[in-house]
């Protein structure tokens, strides 16, 4: 099982890349399990959505 920081760390890190299927199972495995790290991903998914919002709009 894995830490919440590194759920956190594994969050982030899927914005910018696909994560290898060992990573997907452990952290999927974690998010079963930690209502916290859930909303954490939800909120690193709504950071990206609002600033890819923010710079269509910035100019």
């Amino acid at each position: 099982m894995i830490s919440c920081k590194e759920a956190s760390r594994l969050a982030s890190i899927q914005m910018e890349r696909k994560l290898s299927l060992r990573e997907r199972i452990a952290f999927r495995l974690h998010l079963a399990m930690c209502v916290g790290c859930r909303r954490a991903e939800r909120q690193f998914e709504f950071m990206r959505q609002a600033m890819g919002a923010w710079m269509s709009h910035k100019d």
